[in-house]
């Protein structure tokens, strides 16, 4: 048995890889040419488009895992069923749950694969390629370090810790030099938004430094004259999708502690948590619709019915994600809510196979 369940976990991994290596090229092209429109902008050239979607392909990559390993499970399956082993199989008296067992074990071996990828090379490729990507539109003023983003302004520098979509920054940090290059004020702002034409900066503590004394004030709000442009700063935003998940609970936690809006972040987390299983309960999803045709359908079917399966995922997905988002619903439930239907279903086809 132990041969057995090499066999079909390895056509199970095969028949993944192989997705894998057609799916790249294409997320690849698509991302490319979604990027062209940034190319000669600010002297970002062709090549630094390259170099960024290159080191952007992990998270795609790991993003797709779970729609890669449903259409290479039905590869690998699908091709031992039309050459009828799997017939073979239960005719011998292999069980239907002895195939699941053996499938799942291949995609565990594929689970911890994509997790590697996804919470440790996809976060550090990201940050680098955003960097790369920031340096050659801003110029080489800027800077992302695990510390925020900093930035040349005027004979100020900046420390941005937190970037966030619609031009809200968070926790600021101003450092301004006089003719000399001596340090002349250090600010702090809690929040900076970009309104009419110009940056808010709300909560602030300001030092001061002047004949060697330090003067020290503190501000509701103040306008901002800066050079920071919040069109560019999209491309430092500190994203969900982003983040790997350690980042995210940390997000999750910081907001929540500071009575902000954190469920956009706890629905990142809990998908980054289940993706793992979710690459599982695909193999599983991925057996009826093999059993359930392995005599009336060819592979070019299964594979077409498994896009078909994944695309349905990801549509019933999204919009329970945006439920949560837009009506409160909890971020654990909305996450799990579309495997455990789908799972639901594949089961009640292998009941009917069987």
């Amino acid at each position: 048995m132990k041969i057995l369940d090499r066999y079909l976990a390895g056509a199970v991994i095969v028949g993944t890889l192989l997705t894998v290596g057609v799916l790249l090229p294409l997320l690849g092209f698509f991302l490319l040419a979604d990027e062209m429109d940034e190319v000669g902008r600010n002297g970002y050239r062709f090549a630094d488009a390259l170099l960024f979607v290159t080191l952007s392909m992990p998270r795609y990559l790991y993003q797709a895992f779970p729609l890669a390993t449903l259409i290479g499970s039905l590869i690998g399956l699908g091709t031992l069923a039309s050459r009828s082993e799997l017939v073979a199989m239960r005719a011998a008296g292999v069980s239907i749950g002895r195939i699941v067992h053996a499938a799942i074990k291949g995609g565990a071996l594929l689970a911890v694969v994509a997790v590697v990828i996804g919470e440790g090379v996809a976060p550090i490729a990201e940050r680098k390629g955003l960097q790369w990507r920031a340096e050659a539109q801003l110029g080489p003023v800027t800077l992302l370090s695990e510390h925020g983003f900093w930035a040349r302004d005027g004979n100020a520098y900046v420390n941005i810790r937190d970037i966030r979509s619609g031009a809200h920054l968070y926790d600021i940090h101003i450092y301004e030099f006089d003719q000399e290059l001596q340090l002349h004020r250090a600010t702090y702002a809690e929040h900076a938004a970009y309104t009419e034409d110009s940056w808010i900066l709300r909560g602030i503590s300001q030092s001061t430094l002047d004949a060697g004394r330090i003067r020290t004030s503190h501000v509701g709000h103040t306008g901002w004259n800066s050079l920071l442009d919040p069109g560019l700063l999209k491309i430092v935003v500190n994203e969900p999708h982003v983040l790997s998940v350690w980042e995210l609970l940390r997000y999750v936690r910081y907001m929540t502690a500071n009575g902000q809006d954190a469920r956009s972040y706890q629905v990142a987390f809990w998908g980054k948590v289940i993706q793992p299983f979710l690459i599982l309960a695909m193999i599983f999803v991925s057996i009826p619709i093999v059993l359930a045709s392995v005599r009336t359908s060819g592979l070019g079917s299964r594979i077409f019915l498994g896009i078909l399966v994944g695309i349905a995922f990801y549509l019933i997905s999204r919009t329970f994600s945006y439920v949560a988002l837009l009506y409160g619903m909890n971020p654990l439930v909305a996450t799990l809510i579309t495997p455990l239907i789908f799972l639901a279903m594949a089961f009640r086809i292998l009941q009917r196979v069987g």
